[in-house]
């Protein structure tokens, strides 16, 4: 009911924002338009078409397209089409009012030329601090961190520490902390926003500050600094080099755009997908990105199509065990997956440390036998009552509970081996887990079909 609501209240304030755009009155627009969230601005600026786009470009200043530029969600590949409509002037002025490490995100999506076009335009001190973040390599803890934060000397008092806060304030991204810093520039503490409005006004800032400050390195992978944020419910987290000395922070907003990023990412791998498809994409686009995936699983397919052709003659013999391919194939395979998912999640969550990576083999050792015995024995009553064939219920049972025991296997080890290999284990994924499982069904249940053919 709720999400019903906000649909209708964004659906009324796009048609009063285009009433008003067709009125051409620009003071009741911008009266109008500013007093909504940023989200709600960037939510009607994404589903305008362009020649709309070109009339908010000229009621809205640089600093307001900015703020709206922060809530922004459009597939990267959109930002250089978008950047293109606007007067290169426009585009760099608001480049340089958006946070820098935001600033950084949408450059790394433009093309060379337009990146440095804009950096020339520029002021000098917005394109150096741009500069200084564009060249830490992608998802790493420097190319999301933010250089707008506050921080102060450690041999300060509490009045001159709020003075500089009140000075940094406006254009800081946070300021409910405080970093302290000594006079070389390295991290020795953290004060809160309450620690300094609680302090006596002639305290020194060394003897409120925590000196236990949990720190990342600049080169430290973004999906680690996530999991740090989560654990210790952090609002930021301050990023040092390897001498300690303070280069930036990153804020907790960031950490959600790269769990969102990194879960998506992780899903489209499972599902062998080389990237999310959007549903404003076209079909040509999405059958593009799908196609070089499915061509590797056609061929993995012709090895399975193989492997029965060797056992021909068995199924010449006995044609009705080729009915019961697709029931092992597809159990072995949900069971790979299932075990797939939970050896990819526990590593991409932390959960799985190097001592537990032998315990969760052995239980999922233990969870594809048991669930494979229940399974085999259930597949034995089910063909003996359907086709009235014990031994062939048997060696069907047989070859389910073995090719579960062994999908369950797979589905856990591959991920832990592709890890242990310092690649993305999200790369085992689901198609290729199944088709994996495929083979080996294929050949536990038609290997026991040849070797006991004789008492078939």
């Amino acid at each position: 009911m709720m999400e019903e609501k906000v649909i209708r209240d964004e659906e009324m304030n796009d048609a009063l924002f285009n009433e008003l755009l067709i009125r051409g009155d620009v003071k009741e627009f911008r009266d109008e338009f500013l007093s909504h969230h940023p989200y709600d601005q960037a939510s009607f600026y994404e589903k305008a078409d362009s020649a709309t786009r070109q009339v908010l470009y000229q009621y809205l200043s640089p600093k307001e397209m900015a703020d709206l530029f922060e809530a922004i969600e459009v597939d990267d590949d959109d930002y250089e089409d978008l950047f293109r409509e606007m007067d290169a002037s426009y585009a760099a002025d608001l480049l340089s009012y958006m946070y820098t490490d935001d600033a950084v995100d949408v450059l790394n999506e433009l093309n060379k030329e337009q990146v440095a076009s804009y950096l020339t335009i520029m002021d000098k001190d917005s394109a150096q601090q741009i500069k200084d973040l564009l060249h830490y390599e992608e998802y790493t803890a420097g190319s999301i961190m933010t250089t707008e934060f506050v921080a102060i000397p450690k041999n300060s008092t509490v009045r001159s520490a709020m003075n500089i806060l009140r000075n940094a304030a406006p254009n800081a991204e946070t300021i409910y902390y405080v970093f302290v810093v000594d006079d070389d520039q390295k991290l020795s503490g953290i004060v809160t926003l309450r620690d300094l409005i609680l302090a006596e006004e002639d305290t020194l800032i060394s003897s409120i500050m925590n000196d236990r400050v949990v720190s990342v390195s600049v080169s430290e992978d973004q999906e680690e600094v996530a999991r740090m944020i989560k654990d210790y419910d952090f609002l930021a987290m301050p990023v040092v080099d390897y001498q300690h000395h303070l280069l930036g922070i990153i804020t907790v907003d960031d950490i959600i755009d790269v769990l969102e990023e990194e879960a998506s990412d992780d899903y489209s791998k499972l599902a062998a997908v080389s990237d999310m498809d959007t549903f404003d994409k076209g079909s040509f686009t999405a059958a593009k990105k799908r196609l070089p995936w499915l061509i590797l699983l056609t061929f993995l397919g012709m090895l399975t199509a193989n492997l029965m052709g060797m056992f021909e003659a068995t199924l010449d013999q006995v044609a009705l065990l080729a009915v019961f391919i697709p029931l092992i194939a597809g159990m072995a395979g949900n069971s790979g997956t299932q075990a797939l998912a939970v050896a990819v999640r526990g590593i991409a969550t932390g959960d799985i440390e190097e001592e537990s990576k032998i315990k969760l083999l052995f239980r999922e050792a233990g969870t594809g036998l048991i669930t494979g015995v229940v399974c085999g024995i259930v597949v034995v009553g089910l063909v003996y009552f359907w086709k009235g064939e014990l031994l062939i219920g048997v060696l069907v049972g047989t070859a389910v509970s073995s090719s579960i025991f062994v999908a369950t296997l797979a589905g856990s080890f591959i991920p832990l081996l592709i890890h242990r290999m310092k690649i993305d284990p999200a790369v085992a994924s689901g198609p290729f887990i199944t088709t994996l499982n495929d083979i080996i069904s294929i050949l536990i249940y038609l290997g026991l079909a040849t070797t006991f053919l004789g008492s078939l």
